[in-house]
C-alpha cells in the first residue's frame, strides 16, 4: 500500500503499549503475542529508538519487566514508561497524601510517599480490590477534603487477558468522579503529559515518532492529540468496531506487531 511510506517517512523512534502488543497477561502470567518477541528484538536491532509505555497498575515496574523478560522479551526497567513511579512523583512534588485504592502488587511503587492523614485519592486498576467497602472509603476520603483531588493511574475501559476481557480502572474512576462531582487527574494514557514524559526520555519530537497500540481511544487517540502517529494492531482489546470508531483513525491498522515492525522497518527513518 503506497500510503504507508506517506505515513512512516521520517519515524525516528517507536513507542509501544505492553498489554494486548506484546502479550496477554493472565492468571499464569500471561503468554506473548505470536512474533512480538523477535518483533521487539529486530527494532531494537535497527536504528529507531524504542520505547515502552504502559498504563499497567497491577504490578510495579519491576516485576512487569521481569515477567516480559521471563516470556523472552529483550527489555529493561529503564525503557519503560508506566503511570505509578510518575503518579509517586507528582505525590512528592505537591505535597499530596495518597489514600491508595490500587492493587497489592503496585503499592511498592509509593512506599516513599507518606499517607497519614490523606488529602487526595490515588485509583488503579485494584482487581478484586474494587469492592463495594473500599471504593465507598475512597468517596468518603474525597468528601471530606475542600478540595478533592483524584488521581487516576490511566483511564481505560476494558483490556484483554487470555481469559478474556477485563474491566479497567477507567469505569470505577468515573463512578467516583460522578458521586464526587469532581473529575480526575489522568496519569498515564491518553493524558499528554504521558505522552511527552515518553518522548522526552527517547529524544524525539512527536512528529518523528509512532505509537503502536491496542486501545483505540488511549494509545492512537492520545498520542495522535500530541502530534504523533499512531498504528492500531488487531490484537489485545482491538474490537473490529475500533475501525469505525466515531471519532478517533488511526493513521494505520495492522494485524499485530510483527507486520507493524515489518512496515516499520520498511519505510522509517527515510
Amino acid at each position: 500500500m503506497a500510503a504507508w511510506g506517506e505515513w512512516l517517512a521520517g519515524v525516528r523512534g517507536v513507542l509501544l503499549d505492553i498489554s494486548g502488543v506484546l502479550y496477554d497477561g493472565g492468571e499464569d502470567g500471561g503468554s506473548p503475542i505470536p512474533g512480538s518477541v523477535e518483533a521487539v528484538a529486530r527494532l531494537k536491532r535497527s536504528r529507531l529508538k524504542v520505547r515502552f509505555c504502559t498504563n499497567e497498575s497491577q504490578k510495579s515496574r519491576g516485576n512487569l519487566v521481569g515477567l516480559l523478560r521471563r516470556l523472552g522479551f529483550d527489555i529493561s526497567e529503564g525503557e519503560v514508561t508506566a503511570p505509578a513511579p510518575a503518579a509517586s512523583l507528582i505525590l512528592k512534588e505537591r505535597g499530596l497524601r495518597p489514600h491508595l485504592l490500587v492493587h497489592d502488587g503496585v503499592r511498592s511503587e509509593f512506599d516513599q510517599n507518606d499517607m497519614s492523614n490523606p488529602n487526595c485519592v490515588v485509583i488503579a486498576d485494584a482487581g478484586e480490590a474494587f469492592s463495594y467497602q473500599n471504593m465507598n472509603k475512597a468517596f468518603q476520603v474525597l468528601m471530606e477534603l475542600e478540595n478533592p483531588v483524584l488521581i487516576s493511574l490511566g483511564k481505560g475501559r476494558y483490556y484483554k487477558e487470555t481469559s478474556g476481557l477485563m474491566l479497567d480502572v477507567g469505569a470505577y474512576t468515573k463512578a467516583l468522579e460522578y458521586a464526587c462531582g469532581i473529575e480526575a487527574e489522568v496519569v498515564g494514557k491518553p493524558s499528554p503529559e504521558y505522552f511527552r514524559s515518553a518522548l522526552k526520555e527517547m529524544a524525539v519530537e512527536a512528529h518523528e515518532a509512532v505509537m503502536i497500540g491496542d486501545d483505540i481511544v488511549g494509545d492512537v487517540g492520545g498520542a495522535q492529540r500530541c502530534g504523533m502517529r499512531a498504528l492500531q494492531v488487531r490484537t489485545g482489546k482491538f474490537r473490529p468496531s475500533d475501525e469505525r470508531h466515531p471519532e478517533v483513525k488511526a493513521d494505520g491498522y495492522v494485524d499485530n506487531l510483527a507486520q507493524a515492525v515489518d512496515l516499520l522497518l520498511q519505510h522509517a527513518d527515510k
